[in-house]
């Protein structure tokens, strides 16, 4: 390899070794935003885990209805986003199946608004009035439960999604990192290493004849 060659590979890794290192330190700051904003939004929340006393049968952490992925955060506060989801999906989402027989938000909406139709157009006479207004009743408590349970649940998984792509972009912030410093020992390989070892040029002497 000539010198000329040499020169330009050293320059590429000396180029590489900024880009890299400037991609990695963005990274790292991206993921540290992401996920200190995801911890502050839930911290302000002020949303805690059934304590660990109901950890049992018949508690708001009943082991036969909640898996060790809820339980093991009995007591907590929702705080990142690892809880976020175990929260969101895990108990209130176990909680929104008992509601409706299971029934969507939108299912038991458009219900209620049949319901409230048949509730209000009903005389006072008819032997099913009273029913009807019950019925009304119960869809549209049923109705205000869904939407806010469903609310909730949607904005935590929402804080779980944006958690584990700062996560994420964190590791993706290591990996460059470390392929900087592997870009970086062999441009110091190069520029310490092999120039030492180059040989020397050796002047020949040569005899001028008289």
């Amino acid at each position: 390899m000539n010198k000329a060659i040499r020169w330009r590979i050293i320059s590429l890794q000396a180029i590489l070794v900024v880009i890299l290192a400037s991609a990695s330190g963005f990274l790292f700051y991206e993921g540290s935003f992401v996920t200190g904003m995801v911890h502050d939004q839930l911290v302000a929340q002020k949303i805690f885990f059934p304590g660990t006393d109901q950890v049992k049968a018949g508690g708001a952490l009943d082991p036969a209805k909640f898996p060790v992925e809820v339980t093991q955060y009995a007591g907590t506060q929702v705080d990142n986003a690892d809880k976020a989801k175990a929260y969101g999906n895990g108990f209130i989402g176990e909680h929104l199946k008992g509601i409706a027989g299971g029934m969507t938000y939108s299912e038991v909406s458009a219900a209620a608004s049949v319901a409230a139709k048949k509730a209000a157009s009903a005389d006072k006479s008819d032997p099913n009035y009273a029913a009807l207004q019950a019925d009304s009743a119960k869809l549209a408590g049923q109705k205000t439960s869904l939407f806010m349970g469903e609310t909730l649940r949607g904005n935590l998984l929402n804080a779980w999604g944006w958690g584990t792509m700062g996560a994420y972009t964190t590791l993706a912030g290591i990996g460059l990192m470390l392929a900087s410093l592997g870009v970086l020992g062999a441009l110091v390989f190069e520029l310490v290493i092999v120039a030492r070892r180059e040989p020397r040029g050796i002047k020949v002497a040569r005899a001028v004849a008289a």
